[in-house]
């Protein structure tokens, strides 16, 4: 995380590290969340911010090429991958507008309301892990166990 590429996603077991990938990135949000209003460092803003997008865009490309169609292919719930596929959107969404917020605060552009900032970090990094602890729980166990 922050500046460092990661290996590509190429197949379903890769998903777990894909996981593991995107629950750091909460560890860091929590922490930023954690130090409102006067710890915060700038440059870790910078860095998450830089890494965000590109990080969920390929997850998120990777679970609807690759997972997603194994996991429809061996339940047929195709209604659960179109609510995971809305999901993404609206992560994708958030993530951009978080990423504008760090990168304006890592720009020396000071938090006008921390209250508010905390809360978008917060309900950022929540969603994303219940989003994350739903894939683990319900879409792995069927696409890596029918490998």
């Amino acid at each position: 995380m922050t500046g460092a590429k990661s290996e590509p996603l190429h197949n379903p077991a890769d998903m777990r590290r894909a996981h593991v990938q995107k629950l750091a990135l909460c560890h860091i949000l929590e922490g930023i969340a954690d130090d409102l209003p006067s710890r915060v460092d700038r440059l870790q803003c910078l860095a998450v911010a830089a890494d965000l997008l590109p990080l969920l865009r390929e997850c998120h490309r990777f679970e609807e090429e690759v997972v997603f169609p194994a996991f429809v292919r061996r339940t047929g719930e195709e209604d659960t991958i179109a609510r995971l596929k809305l999901e993404h959107l609206e992560d994708e969404s958030a993530a951009a507008d978080l990423s504008e917020a760090l990168l304006a605060y890592g720009h020396g552009r000071p938090i006008e309301n921390p209250e508010a900032f905390g809360y978008m970090l917060r309900a950022f990094f929540e969603s994303m892990r219940r989003h994350i602890a739903f894939e683990h729980d319900h879409v792995l166990p069927e696409v890596l166990d029918h490998q």
